[in-house]
């Protein structure tokens, strides 16, 4: 289940990894709680969350193209550095008591822009760390990782909150770098599995988005993750507005929802190590109607515990379909195209946030916060009903185009 952590460059990695991730969910929860602190406003809270992913729309791409030209080791070491000081800015304005909400859009678009050189380029750099054959283990082992801090972050978040504020959880995110920072230098170059790296020249945009268009599986799964992520994934602000104006719970409820979600999703991460193959199309849609209809139902609970009970089940479809979406474009691609398909898939994952967090914010203000969660989920459901019958159809042609080839060969 496991074995991924056998190799040292990763097992580094994975561990740096663990106490940096537990720091950035420590500042998302204390972000979000901070806007609604500054202006208690669904809105207000979705405008900075497009803001932070809102760059991945215009320098995605190129951060896929760096990720293919370039060492991805030195690259992150980088971009992880900024990603540390846009913390420490935002610590010590919250900390001196001078910040403003407008101080959090500015830093939330410079996260963003950092990040999104920054995504593509840890998502291609798994498998030179691993190998081919591993890599749909460590991509489990990734998430299991990433939603251990999304359990740990918001808990240690809602009790740093309430005891000191929310500008020491900046103060320690900003710390936490120092770990993954640290691992990055440990590694031993010679031991890493670089992929080719193509040289500079015009056009390679192009070529990714041309070498995605002409690959069916590829863009089903884009299309349905872009959808899922951008009216499915808005948890950050719908469960905050349901802790705090349904339930009318301070940090910590917010903090418990938000680890209840991310048990489900670190029992669902768990489980995909375990992953062999690469996931077909037809369980990625299965996963991708589950977490649907399990989002329509958490907007529906009636109390705050039986709201975090069913987040859990909802965090498991949500790391089910979203590791298997992962997986199956990492092992469905060319080596030396990796970089700039992951960044094609990552715009459509965390690009689409930018149009759907002011909605579902927008949503929630005018319908009520719960149908921020009901909203999205039903947006999503209809979607991935409407896509699979595209890929159906589309796979329908090709095998009847094949087989009137053959029918035509015979003839002759």
């Amino acid at each position: 289940m496991f074995r991924s952590l056998r190799v040292r460059n990763y097992r580094l990695y994975a561990g740096g990894q663990l106490i940096s991730l537990t720091g950035t969910w420590m500042q998302r929860v204390a972000q979000d709680w901070l806007v609604l602190t500054l202006t208690n406003s669904g809105t207000a809270l979705g405008i900075t969350t497009a803001l932070q992913f809102g760059p991945a729309l215009v320098v995605g791409l190129w951060g896929g193209v760096l990720a293919d030209r370039m060492d991805k080791r030195k690259l992150l070491l980088a971009t992880q550095s900024g990603l540390a000081l846009v913390a420490v800015v935002l610590g010590v304005l919250d900390v001196t008591g001078v910040v403003r909400y407008w101080h959090v859009l500015v830093l939330a678009t410079v996260l963003g822009l950092v990040s999104a050189v920054d995504s593509p380029v840890r998502q291609s750099f798994v498998v030179e760390m691993v190998g081919k054959d591993d890599l749909a283990n460590a991509v489990g082992i990734n998430s299991t990782i990433f939603n251990a801090g999304r359990i740990l972050g918001p808990a240690a978040a809602g009790v740093m909150i309430s005891a000191v504020g929310t500008g020491w959880a900046f103060v320690a995110n900003a710390a936490s770098s120092v770990a993954v920072l640290t691992a990055l230098v440990a590694m031993r170059p010679q031991e890493l599995l670089p992929s080719p790296v193509i040289e500079r020249a015009r056009g390679q945009f192009r070529e990714g988005l041309a070498y995605v268009r002409g690959r069916a599986d590829l863009l089903l799964t884009m299309m349905l993750i872009f959808v899922v992520g951008t009216f499915g994934l808005n948890f950050q602000i719908t469960t905050a507005l349901v802790a705090k104006q349904v339930f009318h719970r301070s940090a910590t409820g917010y903090g418990l929802l938000s680890t209840m979600l991310a048990v489900g999703a670190c029992l669902g991460a768990v489980l995909a190590t375990r992953r062999v193959r690469r996931p077909t199309a037809l369980f990625i849609v299965a996963a991708a109607v589950v977490f649907s209809v399990l989002e329509i139902v958490s907007g529906l609970m009636p109390g705050f515990l039986s709201t975090a009970a069913i987040l859990v089940p909802t965090g498991f479809a949500m790391l089910t379909l979203t590791t298997a979406a992962n997986s199956s474009v990492q092992l469905g691609v060319a080596p030396t195209m990796r970089g700039r398909v992951m960044a094609l898939y990552l715009v459509c994952f965390m690009g689409g946030t930018p149009l759907g967090a002011p909605i579902v914010g927008w949503m929630a203000g005018v319908a009520g916060p719960r149908w921020g969660l009901v909203g999205g989920g039903l947006i999503c459901l209809v979607a991935v009903a409407a896509l699979a019958l595209w890929y159906a159809r589309r796979r329908g042609m090709a095998v009847e185009d094949v087989s009137s080839r053959l029918a035509s060969a015979r003839a002759h």
